[in-house]
């Protein structure tokens, strides 16, 4: 047996999601310098080295997630992308849980060194991960709901930590939370035909195609008037004229969502929420 096929680096690089993992590192990295700006001491933020310490944990947890839900969906993965199954190809199942293990127990330490209450923080989030991947996303809802607050959390955890600007920090946490809540149900329908075949009771399983769209757009509705509370409450010109180009771009994305009828479809829609997500966290350098 070759050692490429126990471990190789092409299948570590696509197990991992890099890309992914740089949007989460680069949307702490922008809270802390943009939202946060110095620390209680009145240092600049970025100089303080537990602010690094949260942000590598973050993403040794995030990965470690991902391997697990690859892990674990490796039957359902050979129905909906044969050709992107990683585990017991690129990478031995045994390699997997081992790296698993290792990512999220280094950062469970990591957080420890930040204080006692980010390793447990570290720990409640590595723990949710596994059990969503195990059980949760094959219920209808709730393991969406379980990924877009882990999202959300990721970004509210800088502001919580540096005791700065934590309102501000909370609003840029929910726009992260109802993005991905959406963007987590258009990758169910996008899995209709592997979940559907193992047993998943997704939301559009359960609740059908078109059931699940009004789902969707009830969310978007909700993540519409959050923001344009907070626009308001914010009383700034310049994120107001922003958010309002941005809301074209989400009314497109809407109109897309809706006219969507194939798989390729919502591939391209959850590629455009990451899109979105990115454009929104641009938006803190205006404030």
């Amino acid at each position: 047996m070759t050692v490429e096929r126990t471990i190789s680096i092409r299948g570590l690089f696509r197990i991992s999601r890099p890309i992914n993992l740089l949007m989460v590192g680069f949307a702490q990295l922008m809270t802390a310098y943009f939202l946060v700006g110095t620390t209680n001491a009145g240092l600049p933020v970025l100089q303080d080295y537990k602010l690094y310490l949260i942000i590598i944990s973050t993403l040794l947890i995030t990965a470690a997630g991902y391997m697990i839900n690859d892990y674990y969906d490796v039957k359902i993965d050979y129905v909906n992308r044969p050709g992107n199954v990683v585990v017991g190809k690129g990478i031995k199942r045994r390699v997997v849980i081992f790296l698993h293990t290792v990512l999220n127990f280094t950062a469970i330490g990591l957080g420890f060194l930040v204080s006692p209450i980010f390793a447990l923080i570290n720990f409640l989030a590595a723990f949710l991960l596994w059990f969503y991947s195990n059980n949760l996303k094959r219920e209808p809802f709730v393991g969406n709901l379980t990924v877009a607050f882990l999202t959300g959390l990721s970004i509210y955890l800088i502001g919580f930590y540096f005791q700065k600007s934590e309102l501000l920090v909370l609003t840029y946490a929910i726009f992260a939370f109802f993005l991905n809540l959406i963007r987590e149900i258009i990758k169910d329908i996008e899995d209709r035909p592997g979940d559907r075949k193992h047993g998943c009771r997704t939301l559009p399983i359960v609740l059908g195609f078109r059931k699940t769209k009004a789902v969707i757009f009830l969310i978007a509705a909700v993540f519409v008037c959050a923001i344009l509370i907070v626009m308001f409450k914010l009383d700034r010109p310049i994120i107001f004229i922003y958010f309002s180009g941005l809301g074209i771009f989400f009314t497109y994305f809407m109109y897309r969502i809706y006219i969507a009828d194939r798989k390729d479809h919502f591939t391209q829609l959850s590629t455009m929420a990451k899109v979105l997500m990115l454009i929104g966290t641009l938006s803190m350098g205006l404030l």
